[in-house]
């Protein structure tokens, strides 16, 4: 890939990654506090200091080899943020919201993207030759793509992910605790969906009509 472009999709996409990824572990952190657990505050990760949520692998290694790669989707993830489920004031529902606060946040933030991009329009972003506006509107859609992917990609139903936590949330105690024990092989069951295409061919169509809702809404061609 040509330098220049690199360097163009770094920027395009740098920012609204970072809030997409902070954000999404800070909305954690605070519920899980507002439901009684203290852990991530008590370790400084109830913040919106992205350093302070960076990993090294997940943050800038896979971004930034998706970008190199010139992967149509470009998405990271940070250092999860530690819950003590046993400590919330009702653990088996309060696991529940905490874990949903994450893609809630995603969620909000894709609005807001959406938003942006909306205004960028209306104030001639298409017609702006390469403006600034132009390079908003490029960053808010780049929002969108991301937060969509974090969003339906941690409400997979498998632990550690956000969707696991709900599943076993909501699942009978004798159930839950069966399924809560898959949760040390997890990565590698995610892995080998990875490398099987098996998580691409669930993925894809949940992200594509997604995005083809809100583009619709927003009015991007």
């Amino acid at each position: 890939m040509d330098l220049a472009l690199i360097i163009q999709r770094i920027a395009i996409f740098a920012i609204p990654l970072i809030f997409a990824i902070t954000l999404h572990e800070a909305a954690h952190a605070f519920a899980a506090r507002y439901f009684g657990d203290n852990t991530a505050y008590m370790m400084g990760r109830m913040t919106l200091n992205p350093i302070k949520h960076i990993d090294p692998i997940w943050t800038l290694l896979v971004p930034l080899v998706l970008v190199l790669m010139s992967s149509p989707f470009v998405f990271g993830a940070a250092k999860p943020v530690p819950v003590n489920f046993g400590a919330l004031r009702n653990p088996k529902r309060d696991s529940i919201w905490v874990a949903l606060a994450g893609p809630l946040a995603n969620f909000a933030m894709m609005a807001g993207w959406a938003i942006v991009v909306k205004v960028a329009l209306l104030m001639g972003a298409e017609a702006s030759n390469g403006g600034p506006l132009a390079y908003i509107a490029l960053v808010a859609q780049a929002g969108i793509v991301v937060n969509v992917l974090l969003m339906i990609f941690n409400l997979f139903p498998l632990l550690p992910l956000d969707g696991g936590r709900v599943v076993a949330g909501l699942l009978p105690p004798k159930l839950a605790y069966s399924y809560s024990r898959l949760e040390p092989y997890g990565m590698f069951i995610l892995i080998a969906l990875l490398i099987t295409g098996a998580f691409g061919s669930i993925m894809t169509p949940l992200v594509d009509s997604s995005l083809k809702a809100v583009y619709s809404i927003v009015g991007i061609s």
